[in-house]
């Protein structure tokens, strides 16, 4: 694995990038296998680090795990432990997600405390408050969480935020428990549908409203399935962007348009042309305009995509603001796009959209951007996934030559990441 990248700007980025399985969607269908009682297949996985760390993860704990090219089968028969090892502290998000799980099938469960990018809080409280509901009693300690329970039940639920990880958990744990649970407030975005139609697959009673509600009813337990996994729709977006801000043409393979709605609208508010098949989407641009987004949960505009846009807002003549109402601390990056030459400002306000959760608050998580601005070449190291991936972005609409650091967490996020943008183009050597 290379530790960075030098990138030399060679112009429009332009082909077909196919695309892998949600990011995601795999690791959390990986953790609703251990809920079986035989071998579950997921298909169509990326090969990113992500689901290397999660089958070592359920290895530890005794299930079987194979990866075969794009298919990943779980096997759950050997599961016996309920620690997973203090080495996977701060890897992923994947820890807390185990404990309905292992709660389920060995009673008691110790995890390590969940890592992931650095791009907010993202506490446990959602989490921990909803096993508690479930029946189970939890206590978090200085290296971890543990977990017992006598037998999960069923429980009414509202989630303060719809936390995509406390929804996905509450799925996990009740559709094992005794009675129904209604979640409430729950997090609707695709990868959480892909988990629920997986669960539903191995025989759990999950229904969605329309209103933002789960209501699951607990079976003793659940069988085996097999399920091929949506685009990844966070690499679909990425790709697209990249064309448009390299003045090139991108076309996409593998994602559902459903999946990319509000994407698609604000690309084509900025002056975006898109040609879209039921297999394909591209996009193109001879000139773009300046926009006002804000993030928001599904079907709103995700916030993973937003580090890309922010980097073609630059691109673009004109005033764009971009207001981040997910996570509190994910517009750090925006220092390395100044130091480039960008010109970047960010502020505390709510400065597009509804007054957020961060209103009054001392975080700034709105950032405005004047464009269109050459960016110089730099060298950088990468913050997290998302933000990686407008660094390189950056350096391909920069001038001259770009080091790229900590590289390894864009092959951790993205799917053969550098085969990619080495086909569109883009001249890059590992080092």
């Amino acid at each position: 694995m290379a530790e960075h990248w030098e990138i030399e700007p060679s112009g429009p980025l332009q082909g077909d990038v196919e695309l892998a399985g949600s990011k995601n969607a795999v690791t959390k269908l990986m953790v609703a296998s251990l809920l079986g009682t035989g071998p579950s297949r997921i298909r169509n996985a990326p090969r990113v680090g992500d689901v290397d760390i999660t089958a070592s993860m359920l290895r530890s704990l005794g299930a079987g795990v194979e990866v075969v090219g794009d298919d990943v089968v779980v096997d759950p028969e050997g599961l016996r432990e309920s620690q997973v090892p203090a080495s996977y502290t701060g890897m992923n998000r994947v820890p807390a997600l185990l404990i309905g799980p292992l709660l389920h099938r060995v009673g008691e469960a110790v995890v390590p405390l969940a890592g992931g990018d650095r791009i907010g809080m993202r506490p446990l409280d959602f989490h921990l408050d909803a096993l508690r509901s479930l029946g189970a009693e939890v206590s978090l300690t200085e290296t971890g969480i543990e977990a017992k329970t006598a037998g999960l039940h069923g429980a009414r639920i509202r989630l303060p935020f719809p936390s995509v990880g406390a929804t996905e958990s509450v799925l996990l744990s009740a559709s094992v428990a005794e009675g129904r649970t209604v979640l409430e407030n729950a997090a609707v975005e695709p990868e959480v549908v892909e988990l629920a139609l997986f669960l539903q697959r191995m025989g759990a009673g999950v229904e969605l409203k329309p209103d933002r509600r789960f209501v699951v009813e607990g079976v003793p337990e659940l069988g085996r399935a097999c399920q091929r996994l949506g685009g990844d729709r966070i690499e679909a977006f990425s790709y697209l962007v990249a064309g448009l801000a390299t003045g090139g043409r991108v076309r996409v393979v593998g994602c559902n348009q459903d999946r990319l709605v509000t994407a698609i609208s604000t690309l084509h508010r900025m002056g975006a042309r898109f040609t879209i098949t039921d297999s394909s989407i591209e996009a193109s641009a001879t000139e773009l305009r300046p926009a006002a987004v804000h993030t928001e949960p599904h079907p709103g505009f995700m916030t993973d995509w937003q580090p890309p846009l922010v980097l073609l807002f630059t691109q673009v003549d004109g005033m764009s603001i971009l207001h981040e109402t997910v996570f509190e601390d994910r517009l750090g990056y925006v220092d390395a796009l100044r130091h480039m030459g960008g010109q970047v400002e960010l502020y505390d306000q709510c400065l597009t959209g509804h007054e957020c959760r961060f209103f009054e608050s001392n975080w700034r998580h709105s950032v405005v951007v004047r464009g269109r601005t050459p960016l110089v070449a730099a060298e950088l190291t990468m913050p997290d996934i998302r933000a990686g991936f407008a660094y390189v972005l950056a350096a391909a609409t920069g001038q001259g030559r770009s080091v790229v650091h900590g590289v390894g967490l864009l092959e951790r996020g993205y799917d053969r990441v550098l085969e990619k943008f080495t086909n569109l183009g883009l001249q890059i050597t590992p080092g």
